[in-house]
């Protein structure tokens, strides 16, 4: 009988949590696409348009370590089949919300998309979870690299369905909905195992102790700062694209183009990082997002757009997966589901700040204020990189005298 880590087993559990992530990111890309423009015509203050994304940012914020904790002791299956469910559920109570013309019961539906997607966070980690030590940057790799499908195809669902009934974007929702339902039976087929019952109910070091090792503060920096960046530019993208004149296909265009440049390059981060090491493709990931915020700040034009959120995307994609992979490496079993509860936490936190904030610095200021305010964001994620590399180079040298 094969087990959860021999060669067909580990497999179809990757492609099958790979194909979840493209599930998940086909529902995440579609509200990101019409959430905000559906905001700006439901709410009474048009600076309160990207809450229903923020929304989404807090429901999983908040859900983040209650989902990774749940998993810890009920398993993944459990874990993402429950977390599909609320997918469901948002979606169906958002297309209620649109018939009903009620922004407030549309952000209490994505509150649920939320869940749904704070559940879905740990699809990476228990890619860890299914490999074989020697693989799992790779795991990693592969399982993010199913967005590529939610990049092609969510911003497709959002122009497709949007006038499909009435009133508009009503059939998106239930399209979302169906998208939910079918990563709900995806999880069923996973065959990943519980924690043993000793893990279970072992607590391990506290958080605050974990939280002063250098490589789990770097993992958390990198993947938060990344999220910060790409955020605050997406969720505003479709927004300030309207601003400018341009149509809601060229959003749809530019947002697919940003999640595939977010999760193509996933094919091969977790080789670099096996070839180059984790600190190398964290300086590039942040070396990228400062080329997006420039050439976002040169134009406002088609191709402007287009480059920076391409590079946006990969940009996040090489600090993600190598934050992760640094998170991953730094914790024991009994730790895991804190560690990485509390990491999403933190992001996902930062991206319910970044989209709210979003909404009003684009608004008020304009593009171009919006990108300038990014930038020390990104700076920061390249100081504290190279101070932690500086501090291993020091301490490997203390060690060989």
């Amino acid at each position: 009988m094969n087990t959860p880590t021999s060669t067909p087993a580990y497999r179809k559990n990757i492609a099958l949590l790979a194909a979840a992530q493209a599930l998940l990111l086909t529902n995440g890309v579609t509200l990101v696409a019409i959430n905000g423009l559906l905001g700006l015509q439901l709410a009474a203050d048009k600076r309160l348009a990207t809450l229903p994304i923020t929304t989404y940012v807090i429901g999983a914020a908040l859900a983040a370590l209650p989902a990774a904790l749940f998993m810890k002791h009920y398993g993944r299956r459990a874990g993402f089949m429950l977390g599909a469910a609320f997918g469901v559920g948002g979606a169906l109570l958002s297309a209620v919300a649109v018939s009903l013309s009620s922004f407030w019961l549309l952000c209490l539906g994505t509150i649920l998309a939320g869940i749904y997607n704070a559940f879905g966070q740990q699809y990476r980690f228990a890619a860890v979870d299914a490999a074989p030590l020697d693989f799992r940057s790779k795991a990693i790799s592969l399982t993010l690299a199913g967005g590529i499908v939610g990049g092609v195809l969510g911003p497709q669902v959002g122009t497709l369905t949007r006038g499909l009934l009435q009133p508009t974007y009503l059939a998106s929702y239930a399209a979302l909905a169906g998208f939910a339902a079918l990563a709900m039976l995806l999880a069923s087929r996973l065959e990943i195992p519980l924690l043993p019952v000793s893990e279970q109910h072992a607590a391990g070091r506290p958080l605050r102790v974990l939280a002063r090792q250098p490589e789990v503060f770097v993992a958390v920096l990198a993947a938060a700062c990344g999220y910060a960046t790409m955020n605050l530019l997406m969720t505003a993208t479709p927004l300030a694209m309207d601003i400018c004149g341009l149509s809601f296909a060229d959003t749809a265009l530019i947002l697919q183009w940003h999640v595939i440049g977010m999760f193509a390059p996933s094919f091969f981060t977790g080789d670099l990082i096996k070839r180059c090491g984790v600190l190398p493709v964290l300086l590039a990931g942040a070396a990228l997002l400062f080329a997006c915020i420039a050439i976002a700040l040169a134009g406002v034009s088609l191709m402007h757009f287009w480059w920076a959120l391409l590079l946006l995307g990969i940009g996040w994609n090489f600090l993600f997966v190598g934050g992760t992979t640094l998170l991953t490496d730094a914790c024991r079993a009994e730790e895991k589901a804190k560690v990485q509860g509390s990491n999403d936490f933190i992001v996902l936190g930062v991206q319910g700040v970044t989209s709210l904030a979003a909404g009003v610095l684009v608004s008020d200021g304009g593009w171009t204020t919006l990108n300038a305010l990014a930038l020390p964001i990104v700076a920061l994620t390249t100081l504290v990189s190279l101070l932690w590399a500086l501090a291993r180079r020091r301490g490997r040298s203390r060690a060989s005298h």
